[in-house]
């Protein structure tokens, strides 16, 4: 087993000739920026998250701006990102460190861990990238990693193997550069030894590394226990009206997508029927049906079944309200809109 002593030395090596030296949130690298860019990466991919940090950024560029900002445009920013509590709890923790903490992200593990959507590792990623603090991080590259190079059998999640992890974790820290170390960690299990396919020739830990050695690096870390997702359908009504406004409907303010703006739905098609006749004042007939859409959520599947009404020369009996609005095609980047349903509003815009 390796020697602890001799871990982020070879990390800190590796990163100086191997690691990225060039994310736009390094440069500057402010509490603001690093925490933004933190959960951003949450269970999405670097290349993914330049685009929208450099624009989220553009628009709020520091925790002030954010707080005051309002929910739909930083949906509108978020937009196609996913995981959009992400991007509520960032709202709602900005709003709370302009009340309790005169508009700055606190120094302090405990006092960050209480703002929504942070937890340990975040908050251990705040600390060390940007101010050099020594607190560990165990994401799911780290944890990846970990499970490899010390040969931790069964699935990292469990809380006895957190529990082991943690500890290891912290006692690796190195007495300087945390910020490299901690940005050395992420890349590593990023670019290196990532879940499928490790380079371990290319691997500075590769002689101390127990999965190695014991032929076990396709099988560690173990998979989470899985179970086939379940599956949901929807009929979503897809409305235009005579001027080509189309008709969103504010999702509610708990479970998926959450105060996005998405389309009306329906369970089945005698439900869309009985919004249509409800809400429009026009004859109903059923639509045009377009292609099936799926999307994948953590623990189930949803099939969406678009039904398109198109140019009718109609009135609604509904003005914009805060549930329901009629958008023009070009208003429609300043919402909040879920990609699946923001990709079929463009496929259908023409």
């Amino acid at each position: 087993m390796i020697d602890i002593a001799r871990y982020a030395p070879a990390l800190l090596a590796w990163f100086d000739v191997s690691g990225r030296h060039d994310l736009p949130w390094q440069h500057p690298r402010t509490p603001y920026r690093v925490w933004l860019s933190e959960i951003m990466l949450q269970q999405t991919q670097v290349r993914v998250v330049i685009p929208y940090f450099e624009r989220f950024v553009a628009a709020l560029p520091d925790l002030r701006a954010l707080a005051a900002a309002s929910e739909d445009e930083v949906m509108a920013l978020w937009s196609g990102l996913g995981y959009y509590a992400r991007a509520r709890n960032l709202r709602a923790a900005a709003k709370r460190c302009v009340e309790l903490h005169d508009g700055e992200l606190p120094r302090d593990s405990d006092l960050l861990i209480a703002l929504p959507g942070i937890g340990r590792s975040t908050a251990g990623a705040i600390l060390s990238q940007a101010w050099g603090d020594p607190h560990a991080i165990l994401d799911g590259n780290v944890k990846r990693v970990l499970a490899r190079v010390f040969g931790i059998e069964g699935w990292p999640g469990t809380p006895a193997n957190e529990k082991k992890l943690w500890a290891i974790a912290v006692s690796l820290l190195p007495a300087e550069r945390l910020a490299d170390y901690t940005q050395a960690q992420m890349d590593f299990g990023a670019t290196l030894c990532t879940r499928h396919d490790p380079a371990c020739v290319l691997c500075p830990l590769q002689h101390d590394c127990v999965a190695l050695r014991d032929g076990r690096v396709a099988e560690l870390p173990t998979s989470k226990p899985g179970k086939p997702l379940p599956e949901r359908k929807a009929v979503m009504l897809l409305i235009r009206d005579d001027e080509g406004r189309v008709l969103l409907h504010r999702r509610p303010a708990a479970g998926i997508w959450a105060s996005l703006w998405s389309l009306p739905e329906a369970a089945d098609h005698d439900s869309a029927r009985v919004w249509f006749e409800h809400h429009i004042d026009g004859e109903y007939d059923d639509g045009s049906a377009l292609d099936e859409i799926q999307h994948g959520f953590t623990h189930y599947r949803l099939l969406m079944h678009p039904l398109a009404w198109r140019n009718l020369a109609l009135h609604a009996r509904i003005h914009d309200n805060e549930a329901l609005r009629w958008v023009a095609r070009d208003a429609l980047a300043t919402l909040g809109i879920p990609a699946p349903i923001r990709t079929l509003l463009h496929a259908t815009s023409t």
